[in-house]
């Protein structure tokens, strides 16, 4: 069953000009990039997406990173949408992650990992609202 998943390119990707790169990693996996937008992210927005991680030491950090320039947020859609993506970009830390997975190939360090993807069907809904303001762009196909 198709489903929709979000994905961020973080500002580090953005300046490094991996954008193209990364999309088409993920229409050669079958996941179809159906609404993206290239944005600067509000602290708020920022505060809102990352509040899991609010009583962590690093989490000043995180916004001041985050914000530091645009981002290419994206909606994908297909078969596994969430599970497949997430195995694309690689864990979160560049260092574990495999060659041949976003991260591995393009990540620095966990501070500057490149990429986002929701971990589950019901966070990607949750970002998507996040990010894009649009409701009903979930559904399962």
């Amino acid at each position: 069953m198709n489903e929709r998943a979000f994905v961020m390119i973080k500002p580090d990707g953005v300046r490094r000009g991996l954008i193209g790169e990364i999309v088409s990693r993920f229409e050669k996996k079958g996941l179809k990039p159906v609404y993206a937008e290239l944005k600067e992210l509000s602290e708020e927005t920022a505060r809102t997406h990352y509040q899991h991680l609010k009583e962590q030491l690093f989490f000043e950090d995180l916004i001041q990173y985050i914000t530091s320039g645009p981002v290419f947020a994206m909606i994908v859609e297909g078969r596994s949408a969430v599970a497949n993506a997430r195995a694309l970009i690689g864990p979160t830390n560049p260092v574990k992650a495999p060659p041949g997975t976003i991260r591995g190939d393009y990540g620095s360090d966990i501070d500057e990992n490149v990429i986002h993807c929701s971990d589950s069907f019901d966070h990607a809904g949750m970002e998507i609202q996040l990010f894009f303001g649009k409701t009903g762009m979930l559904q399962k196909l």
